[in-house]
């Protein structure tokens, strides 16, 4: 008696825990990663939304499973040990026990199988955009390029020295990829020289960046602020050194932006006029 109700307060305890979990997980901050967050980071687009929903689902289920199985063993240890039954069963088979174990599974995976699928597509299928952005991950920095406005630029994780009050050591660039809030922003993406990603985890978006082939995929940022990713592919030296920063802007801050960014970063013949060659990049720690 004494071990059930033990049982039963580890049960109640751990699903304590495990709802808290879940809403700390929901409040985590948002943009980038913060001291003592539990969970992903907070949803800032329709796709992170259903990651995060379908994260939790799974946490929920898990837990459920868990917890049954551990229920079953402590009956199995404590009920049915040499002491409890001297004569042990002889029951070799039971269909119903059996036809149970199995169906139940099955439903079980199809119920991860449907919603695991239908997120995957909404991921993949890129709706009618409203901008198009390349990023093309080099060694050890980002290229971003604007086709439409026919801009280009170098996005470099900026030093120590020379962070601004609030910018995240190892996340801050000197040159920040804008885009306008809720509006389809499709990514184009490729290396330049070894396999890189492109990841912002509150978009819910990590593509792999692949030398000679253009991967793309989508996100429609739903607030104005700052946003931070990093290369989520092993890429070499550098490769914890080469962030990700996307700001997102009102429309009419966006254009007056994008007006002062045709002069800056303008290309001549689809070059950048102002490009960094690589041979003229310092490592940046």
């Amino acid at each position: 008696m004494l071990v059930l109700k033990r049982l039963i307060a580890f049960v109640a305890s751990s699903l304590a825990v495990l709802s808290a979990g879940s809403a700390i997980a929901q409040t985590a901050g948002t943009g980038q990663p913060h001291p003592w967050q539990v969970g992903l980071q907070g949803a800032a687009s329709p796709v992170m939304h259903d990651v995060v929903w379908f994260h939790n689902f799974l946490l929920w289920l898990i837990a459920i499973i868990t917890v049954f199985v551990l229920i079953l063993l402590v009956l199995v240890i404590f009920k049915f040990n040499a002491k409890s039954n001297p004569v042990p069963s002889r029951t070799t088979h039971n269909t119903m026990i059996e036809v149970v174990w199995t169906v139940v599974p099955v439903l079980i995976l199809v119920a991860i199988a449907v919603p695991s699928f239908r997120l995957l597509f909404y991921q993949l299928k890129v709706p009618q955009a409203d901008l198009t952005v390349k990023a093309t991950g080099k060694q050890w920095f980002w290229t971003y390029n604007y086709p439409d406005a026919k801009i280009e630029f170098d996005s470099l994780m900026k030093q120590q020295k020379d962070l601004k009050p609030g910018e995240p050591r190892l996340l801050a660039v000197d040159n920040n990829l804008v885009v306008p809030v809720n509006k389809v922003v499709r990514v184009l993406t490729t290396g330049a020289d070894v396999i890189h990603s492109w990841a912002v985890p509150s978009f819910g978006v990590k593509i792999d960046s692949i030398p000679g082939r253009v991967n793309e995929t989508w996100f429609k940022a739903e607030r104005e602020g700052m946003y931070y990713g990093q290369c989520s592919q092993l890429c070499g030296r550098d490769h914890a050194f080469m962030p990700i920063a996307v700001q997102v802007l009102s429309e009419a801050d966006y254009a007056a932006w994008l007006e002062a960014a045709k002069k800056k970063f303008a290309t001549v013949d689809d070059a950048p006029k102002n490009a960094v060659a690589a041979a003229d990049i310092s490592t940046v720690k």
